[in-house]
């Protein structure tokens, strides 16, 4: 196998429709990835390797099929087949150069796959035809194998890199899903554990009636179930392909059947399930799907910022705040107070769901941007949401792993809380009356007393009375 290294330092002269350019000798890309090179030095990112495994899959089925269907010779799709197998197993990445902040439609993209393709291609040929001896190298000759000729044969900018982001989402969504579960299952548990613990529930940041702290978990747990359920459909309307419809929608160029037999084909390659998209104009004009996907990921990250920071409030403290759950000391929390720990965990959710929330931002912003037949925004699309699939999947990990799995209550607070709570009077509201409750808790809150003591010292109830009315689960369940 050649090394992609050989011939650096020297260069090679290849021409475009615009001219000719210097190409590094040593590259598998080409000429146009050259210049998209030069011409979007924009972020020094590079390409999410995700994209680039889903565009490469795309050349790779698009070259069996065409080979099937008498379109492309046997030799010439053997040897495109074989120069992806390359990189869809971890060899020639670094040829993939081509800065995301770039052309619309990504059409600098799909000239990368199809450059490097065609130059690794021509080299199996020519290796081949050598008789196991090294050939002399054929990089930029782009003959037998052409770029755009063979490799995007049946193929446009317009449905290949639309087809590739749909690839490209659905193992990152798929982990994202399964770290969600994860976090619901933990949360899920203490739930349980903590459900036996009364606690007072504050709305509007002020008393309210009680609660058990189990319930608040549990409905934690319920938001993160609802969150992963859009997420799971936004991802399941986003494995319909365009691919077939070529630049328009239209299938100009293709093979009559090409576009069902690339579904076909790339179910096969990949384990999941794509369809047809059922209008390939619409669905090459419209990144619907991709930015429904943004929104269920931006309300996925607001229902663990809320989550993140009610459990920054319940464990604040542990002296001068509400302190009725202890998170995990994970590090120092600073530079100058000693035994300061702080709930860090939380505070990093926070900041990867602030990213997604802008992220999704910009993607719809994208997604509002087409014009007639196509939307060319396709590159931040894809950058932004593979980017937010990534480190909302990790946060979640992180979180789950590293503060949810080790919260302990504080038992003995919560009562205390709860014991305070000027919101006890309201569940005295069915025997006493709403105008003799709220007398109550104005006393109460006055005196410094509880509601409890008031409710005794006034002799409106009896101790026994008292008692069954403040019974945690008569207090926390639907009751007459």
């Amino acid at each position: 196998m050649r090394d992609v290294s050989e011939g650096v330092g020297g260069m090679r002269e290849e021409h475009d429709a615009l001219g000719v350019k210097q190409v590094p000798e040593g590259a598998l890309y080409g000429i146009q990835t050259a210049r998209a090179r030069e011409n979007f030095a924009i972020s020094g990112l590079p390409p999410r390797a995700e994209l680039v495994g889903g565009i490469v899959t795309v050349k790779k089925a698009a070259a069996q099929i065409n080979a099937e269907l008498g379109v492309l010779s046997a030799e010439k799709a053997a040897a495109i087949v074989a120069a992806a197998d390359e990189v869809l197993g971890g060899l020639h990445l670094d040829q993939f150069v081509v800065d995301p902040f770039q052309a619309g439609a990504g059409t600098s993209h799909n000239m990368n796959a199809n450059e490097v393709l065609a130059n690794r291609a021509n080299e199996i040929l020519a290796d081949a035809q050598a008789g196991g001896a090294r050939a002399v190298s054929v990089r930029g000759t782009y003959a037998p194998v052409h770029p755009n000729d063979d490799v995007n044969h049946g193929q446009s900018s317009n449905d290949a890199i639309p087809t590739a982001i749909r690839i490209a989402l659905q193992q990152p969504g798929a982990r994202l899903s399964s770290e969600l579960a994860r976090l619901q299952h933990e949360l899920e548990v203490k739930a349980r554990e903590f459900d036996h613990i009364l606690k007072s529930a504050r709305t509007h940041l002020q008393d309210a009636v009680p609660i058990r702290l189990g319930q608040e978990f549990a409905a934690y747990a319920a938001s993160v179930r609802k969150a992963r359920g859009r997420v799971e459909l936004a991802l399941a309307e986003a494995r319909a392909l365009s691919i077939g419809g070529t630049a328009a929608g239209t299938g100009l160029n293709a093979h009559p059947q090409f576009g069902a037999l690339m579904v076909e084909r790339l179910s096969v390659l990949t384990g999941m399930e794509f369809s047809a998209a059922p209008d390939r104009i619409q669905a090459t004009m419209s990144l619907d799907d991709l930015v429904a996907l943004s929104a269920a990921l931006r309300g996925t990250a607001l229902s663990l910022i809320q989550i993140a920071n009610d459990l920054r409030l319940l464990s604040s403290g542990p002296r001068t705040g509400l302190a009725e759950i202890v998170l995990p000391a994970v590090q120092p929390g600073s530079s100058i107070m000693p035994g300061k720990v702080n709930p860090v965990m939380a505070e990093m959710l926070d900041m990867v769901c602030f990213h997604v929330v802008g992220a999704d931002a910009a993607v719809a912003m994208a997604g509002q941007a087409g014009q007639l037949e196509i939307n060319v925004m396709t590159p931040l699309v894809a950058w932004e949401l593979l980017f937010s699939l990534e480190i909302l999947a990790n946060g979640v990990a992180a979180f789950t792993d590293r503060c949810v799995s080790g919260i302990v209550a504080d038992e003995e607070q919560c009562r205390h809380w709860s014991e305070r709570s000027l919101g006890l009077a309201t569940a005295l509201n069915p025997t006493i009356g709403y105008e003799q409750a709220a007398e109550v808790a104005k006393e109460a809150f006055a005196s410094g007393k509880t509601v409890p003591e008031v409710v005794l010292e006034r002799g409106i109830l009896s101790a026994d009375e008292l008692v069954e009315k403040l019974d945690p689960a008569a207090l926390t369940e639907p009751h007459e």
